[in-house]
């Protein structure tokens, strides 16, 4: 039986997929994902949703100029937990106290 059109899957991921194909990019699909550093994106886990490893090489190429100290701290900003910072999450805590 043939998967049903209208799952998201079908209406936003693979019409993604295809133009960021057509545009040049490079996809791969990690449905059946092998996880660890020489797996098929480089992850750990599958909750990590920075490909940290690809991150750091492209921050180095489009700064060559700032140290590996500099490029470590922009990663550590721009995968820091955020989820302390939800609107939602304050106010439930400020109602719980």
């Amino acid at each position: 039986m043939s998967p049903h059109p209208y799952t998201e899957d079908q209406l936003v991921e693979q019409p993604a997929i295809a133009l960021l194909a057509e545009l040049g990019w490079a996809t791969v699909s990690a449905l059946d994902e092998v996880l660890g550093v020489e797996g098929t994106l480089g992850r750990e886990t599958k909750s990590e949703a920075v490909l940290v490893a690809r991150l750091r090489a492209a921050l180095t190429r489009l700064n060559p100029d700032v140290p590996p100290v500099g490029i470590t701290g922009a990663i550590d900003q721009l995968i820091a937990d955020r989820s302390a910072m939800s609107v939602v999450l304050r106010t439930a805590k400020s109602t719980l106290c």
